[in-house]
């Protein structure tokens, strides 16, 4: 028997192995199924939903069917799985260079920071937000306004509302724009590489998310208003605010929480990933004649990133899956509408669980797919 063969014998016996055993539940779960009559199928989807969601998207009543219902969850988990690890990564990456920083202050501030929400269980975090800080707030009739349009109330944030036409005009000058800036990012590389020089990339590509949005309102090809939340009373003692986009609490508790505590392992992850940096490449990059941020930008950043990206891709996917904590305080993401109330109405467990698990790894991997993408392109390439 050849070494060839002995490869590959132990993965076919592993492979027949798990068929076995997935075989052997999937059996024993229709055996059991059809002992109490219960069908397996998924087209309770199209059915009438019959409840309503406190927070969505897009539209959504009870007279929308259950799949309406799955994307009205999936979207609310996206928003909580994208904003977080923005303003996650943000933090992070603030935290963990202040920890190295010379500043006794800023060093101990930042260090504080990071074992202070790292070590409190993340559930009791959202708890603390929301019952505690947020429920703190002022109705909305005795809330004063933040530079006279802002609204900060038990009921959420309440903040003016951009009115678009013309919307698309304005997605396609940001997508001219961003290409302009690819471009001149490739250009400005090559020049580095070829001739030493700089060009002021940031300064040219902020000024192109500018100027060329700008041009289409200019133009008047694209018109904005601002609708300003106003308080209105609907009853003898209720208050409510119409116009302007409503914030709800549990979505702003659940961002700050994961968030202030995903920031954390970020932080250690940039502190590692710099530290991981010889002091012999700084050395020689001040000697030079490179300023500290020059430094920090051109030297440390570009080869400490191969070391923060593989742990940090973790913390993004921890972030996402942590968001399934909203059902805590009643945030309808996908565990609470879809996993939660359709799955009680519908007793269709087997269906629902397993939709919720795969929506769940889908994300996760295309998260996984993005961050193993990147971490590839900045990764040495030997020659």
């Amino acid at each position: 028997m050849n070494s060839k063969v002995r490869k590959i014998i132990p993965q076919l016996i592993t492979l027949l192995a798990v068929i076995l055993i997935f075989g052997f539940f999937t059996f024993n779960a229709q055996i059991n199924m059809d002992n109490r009559g219960i069908e397996f199928g998924f087209g309770f989807l199209s059915q009438e939903s019959s409840f309503d969601v406190q927070f969505s998207l897009i539209d959504y009543d009870g007279s929308h069917s259950y799949a309406r219902a799955y994307l009205v969850g999936l979207l609310n988990t996206l928003l909580v799985a994208f904003i977080g690890i923005i303003i996650s990564t943000i933090l992070g990456v603030i935290v963990g260079i202040a920890r190295l920083s010379p500043n006794y202050l800023i060093e101990r501030s930042a260090a504080f920071y990071v074992e202070f929400f790292r070590n409190i269980p993340l559930l009791l975090q959202i708890f603390f937000w929301y019952f505690a800080a947020l429920r703190a707030l002022p109705l909305p009739q005795n809330a004063d306004s933040i530079f006279g349009v802002f609204y900060l109330t038990i009921k959420g944030l309440f903040v003016p509302r951009l009115v678009w036409e013309n919307l698309d005009i304005f997605f396609y000058s940001l997508i001219a724009a961003v290409i302009s800036i690819i471009v001149i990012r490739n250009y400005a590389r090559k020049i580095q590489e070829n001739q030493g020089k700089q060009l002021p990339v940031f300064s040219i590509s902020i000024g192109l998310l500018i100027i060329l949005p700008l041009l289409a309102f200019l133009t008047g090809v694209v018109s904005l208003g601002v609708e300003v939340p106003v308080l209105e009373q609907i009853a003898t003692t209720s208050f409510i605010y119409k116009g302007g986009l409503g914030i709800p609490p549990e979505l702003i508790a659940l961002t700050l929480a994961l968030s202030l505590y995903t920031a954390t392992f970020i932080a250690e992850c940039v502190r590692a990933g710099i530290q991981g940096i010889s002091k012999g490449q700084k050395e020689a990059a001040a000697s030079i004649g490179l300023t500290p941020n020059q430094i920090l930008k051109l030297v440390i950043m570009p080869q400490a990133l191969r070391i923060i990206i593989p742990p940090t891709t973790n913390q993004y996917l921890n972030l996402t899956k942590n968001s399934s904590l909203a059902a805590a305080i009643a945030y309808p993401d996908l565990v609470l509408v879809f996993a939660g109330t359709a799955l009680m109405q519908t007793g269709r467990a087997i269906e629902i669980v397993s939709i919720t698990m795969l929506t769940y790894l889908s994300i996760s991997l295309a998260i996984s797919l993005l961050m193993n993408w990147y971490n590839k392109k900045i990764a040495i390439k030997e020659k």
